[in-house]
Formats: structure tokens, sequence, C-alpha cells
């Protein structure tokens, strides 16, 4: 029974649901992001390069050996989107609690030890 009431109170931490929430919304994202190369992005800018090889998706790259290059290249493409996506989200998330004067935990500052001594030091006094 212990261990089942430390799973809950772990389980509930706000860090725990903060993160099942955050790779819910990753994946959902990252789909999103996927489908903006491969029905956008791709068609858009490569295809002048795809006809000439005469192929219709970037994954379809193939070089000597097998070697997918286009799968690579797709997902690295990939990558950067998301990742300057989520720069962006962050960014305007920092600049709205900055606006709203919101504090994140680590951000808190509590008195520094020689603020502390000097009030003990003058309770003391008194």
């Amino acid at each position: 029974m212990k261990m089942i009431s430390e799973f809950k109170a772990f389980a509930m931490k706000g860090n725990v649901i903060e993160l099942a929430i955050g790779v819910v919304i990753g994946a959902a994202f990252g789909k999103i992001i996927s489908s903006l190369i491969d029905d956008v992005i791709t068609p858009l800018i490569l295809k002048p390069a795809l006809e000439t090889a005469k192929i219709t998706e970037i994954d379809q790259l193939v070089a000597f050996g097998g070697v997918k290059y286009g799968v690579f290249i797709s997902s690295l493409i990939n990558f950067i989107l998301v990742s300057f996506v989520l720069f962006l989200v962050i960014k305007a998330v920092n600049v709205y609690k900055k606006k709203n004067g919101i504090e994140d935990d680590q951000e808190k500052k509590g008195a520094t030890q020689e603020e502390l001594l000097t009030e003990i030091r003058d309770l003391l006094k008194k």
C-alpha cells in the first residue's frame, strides 16, 4: 500500500503532469510539422529537384549503395522547424510572464545569507 501511495504522490506532482502534457502536445506538434514539410515545403521548394530526379517525395531520394539521404534531409528540415517554433513559443511565454509580472520558481530569490544574518543580529540586539 505504501508503494501505491508513493506512486500516486509522484504521479500527481506538477512536473510529471506537465511533462506528460508536453509529450502529448509535442507528438501532435511533430505531426503538424511533418505535414508542413511533406505537404507544403517539399512541393514548393524542392519540386524542380524532385521532378529532375523523377520522384514525387523527398524520402524517395536514394544515393549510391541505397543510402536514403532524402529521409535525412526531411528529418533535418523537420528538426529545424520544430526547434525554431518551440523557440518562438518559449520566447512568447517569457515575454508574457515578464509583462504580467509572473515569476518562475527558479527565478524566485530569497534573502541572501548576509541579509539573514543581519536580520538575526538585529533581532538579537532587541
